[in-house]
């Protein structure tokens, strides 16, 4: 499970709290009405943009924000060299029993592409399509809490805004009045306080872990794109396995070439660290 979302945004709230509480009162920053009008209206502009097949996944952003990483790809490069090798030995024919095996739909549909002899060019476009229109649907629910980083304060304005109008239109000018002043003007500027706090601390954070789960599901099936191609060209599985993992960090790649070549591959690894 990762909990670096709720731990980020909690810990954001705090540090604010613990701001407030040591310079004045919490009560200071608490009226209803700016509540409402930031958070309603920002709500309600959301619906306003988006679809329900949208809105209806929010349940499920939060899940996604929180689990742990879900498309890893050592395991998938594992499974790409060991089908290379009985590719090179039995056939590509021979993958077709295996394919039952495989849980992930993407995997599977690339191995069969493979598997009846389809134009590699044609597996390329097919898959490539498969994943942009992927990250264009992922792209536009992300893009929901983009706009609503972008609402919540605009909202926060205009609650400032209705506050500033209604104190100006009721300031009275007689002696002592003037002291009510600085407290009206706390209350108008709290909707803009408000704003901010929900555009940087919940809406921006998701938002960007969305999209890193989405380049993170993108690299796991351009790695089984070209893992199947290079299947489909009967390349060698070690070499194979050293191609997929050069889109790695270096050391993932290293942990790779360490579990291939035995104790030869953690010699290189450790040599390579050294000139590192």
């Amino acid at each position: 499970m990762d909990i670096t979302s709720i731990i980020g945004i909690i810990a954001g709230f705090v540090f604010v709290f613990y701001g407030i509480m040591d310079s004045g009162s919490i009560w200071n920053f608490v009226d209803i009405p700016s509540v409402i009008i930031v958070f309603g209206g920002t709500i309600s502009a959301i619906f306003a943009s988006f679809p329900l097949s949208i809105l209806k996944n929010v349940g499920k952003h939060m899940v996604i924000i929180c689990s742990s990483k879900k498309f890893r790809p050592e395991p998938v490069i594992d499974i790409l060299a060991e089908f290379a090798q009985v590719a090179r030995k039995d056939g590509l024919l021979a993958l077709e029993g295996r394919v039952a095996e495989l849980d992930d739909p993407f995997l599977r549909k690339s191995v069969m592409y493979v598997v009846d002899a389809m134009d590699p060019e044609k597996i390329r476009s097919t898959l490539e399509l498969d994943i942009d229109n992927m990250s264009q649907r992922h792209s536009e629910e992300a893009e929901m809490y983009v706009r609503g980083s972008a609402y919540a304060p605009a909202f926060g304005m205009i609650g400032t805004l209705i506050g500033l109008i209604n104190m100006l239109k009721d300031m009275d000018l007689s002696a002592g009045a003037s002291e009510s002043l600085g407290a009206n003007m706390s209350v108008a500027l709290v909707t803009t306080f408000y704003g901010c706090m929900l555009a940087n601390l919940v809406f921006l954070p998701i938002s960007s872990k969305l999209n890193l789960r989405d380049e993170e599901e993108r690299l796991y099936k351009e790695i089984i794109v070209e893992g199947v191609l290079a299947i489909q060209e009967g390349d060698n599985p070690k070499v194979l396995k050293e191609r997929l993992a050069s889109s790695l960090a270096q050391k993932r790649q290293l942990l790779i070439t360490e579990e291939e070549g035995g104790s030869a591959g953690r010699k290189r690894a450790r040599r390579s660290r050294r000139k590192k």
